[in-house]
């Protein structure tokens, strides 16, 4: 990654600017339109919605914009389940005279970032825009592709996004505190050293927690462990790091199945070592309690990853009361999107959350790294 401030992309006034205004000009913006579907109705426009501030910024100076956006994961051919056709009524219903492309994976050309799709998407166009935080961490054709050809810049959802999680690294309010869930500690060691440079404490909770405790010598029984990860782990622990680790785990005995209630297996509340065939499937109701206390004392608090298989609603309490107090601090709260986002969508707190990242791979990456390949693009196509 390049040491520049990635902060230091173009921005829509530089893109008015470097074209002499934009009034009949065509301009290309990359979006993140990659909703649900289910039977090819749309059950969440939220990224629909969250690329119309930046759409009705270009039409209302006159532009003829043309979107595009990736749907699913179809390989390189169109499939009905990814037909954006859902995606293309629906922001016709919430502002007119803008095309939406095909869906972009339909060409493999997409994801090789291949020349010549690069071409066939910028013929034609004065300029372009990348709206499209969520996909930004990848370099295919349409995010790094087209501001090598075009007068570029970042839309208003991928600036506020760069604004908001490098703020978190550079200039964090204090105490700043930062949570981290999800299934495995490898995809987020990374992370993790990041923010441990910045944070006044960093909360760790589910799945990946039960390689910290092995690391301390618990026994975890079923629960997920990474065994290779355990040293590191031991490391991070031994080095005196500000981490905070359940006291308590609400477990999954033997025989149970995740998501099926009447699979049978018990539900018990434990300390920090479990039985054999016992499956640690959220943190307990004091971890909970604990963690609550650390969150509301922060000025500032950026959280990626649930405390535990939510979706069942046996295992969603440590993640909702985690979410209650993220809503509820006083201090500047941040969802780094993903399980996340849908986490406080679930439990009806999307609206007490300061700033909802659009993007979970992508946030990781940026807090991380400090920068993406969409954002280099830009900033190398200005120059």
């Amino acid at each position: 990654m390049t040491t520049a401030d990635p902060a230091a992309v173009p921005r829509l006034e530089d893109l008015e600017a470097a074209l002499g205004g934009l009034d009949g000009k065509r301009i290309l913006v990359r979006a993140d339109l990659n909703v649900p579907l289910r039977d090819g109705q749309i059950t969440d426009d939220l990224r629909i919605r969250a690329a119309l501030p930046t759409l009705r910024w270009l039409t209302e100076r006159g532009a003829h914009v043309t979107a595009c956006s990736h749907l699913g994961r179809p390989k390189g051919a169109p499939t009905p389940e990814s037909d954006i056709e859902p995606v293309r009524a629906r922001l016709g219903e919430l502002i007119g005279g803008v095309e939406v492309l095909d869906n972009l994976r339909w060409d493999a050309g997409e994801t090789a970032n291949d020349p010549a799709f690069v071409e066939r998407l910028v013929a034609g166009q004065d300029g372009y825009v990348n709206d499209a935080f969520g996909a930004s961490h990848r370099s295919h054709a349409s995010i790094v592709g087209p501001p090598q050809h075009l007068p570029s810049a970042a839309g208003r959802l991928l600036a506020e996004e760069v604004d908001v999680l490098l703020g978190c690294r550079t200039n964090p309010r204090r105490p700043f505190v930062g949570i981290l869930g999800g299934a495995k500690v490898s995809d987020k060691l990374g992370v993790i050293g990041a923010l441990l440079d910045v944070c006044d404490s960093l909360i760790i909770g589910g799945g990946m927690c039960f390689t910290f405790l092995a690391a301390q010598g618990h026994q975890v029984g079923s629960s997920l462990l990474e065994e290779d990860q355990v040293d590191r782990c031991r490391e991070l622990l031994d080095s005196g790091a500000p981490l905070h680790l359940p006291s308590d785990i609400t477990a999954l005995g033997p025989g149970g199945k995740i998501g099926d209630p009447a699979a049978g297996g018990d539900v018990r509340q434990m300390g920090r070592d479990l039985p054999d065939g016992w499956m640690g499937l959220d943190i307990g109701p004091g971890t909970a309690a604990e963690f609550s206390d650390v969150i509301l004392d922060a000025r500032q608090v950026l959280w990626n990853g649930p405390m535990g298989v939510f979706e069942d609603p046996r295992f969603a309490a440590g993640t909702r009361t985690v979410a209650e107090a993220v809503a509820e601090c006083r201090g500047f709260t941040v969802v780094g999107g993903g399980d996340s986002a849908a986490a406080v969508a679930q439990f009806d707190l999307a609206d007490r959350i300061d700033h909802i990242s659009t993007g979970g791979g992508a946030s990781l990456e940026l807090l991380e790294q400090g920068d993406l390949p969409g954002l280099e693009a830009l900033r190398a196509g200005r120059s």
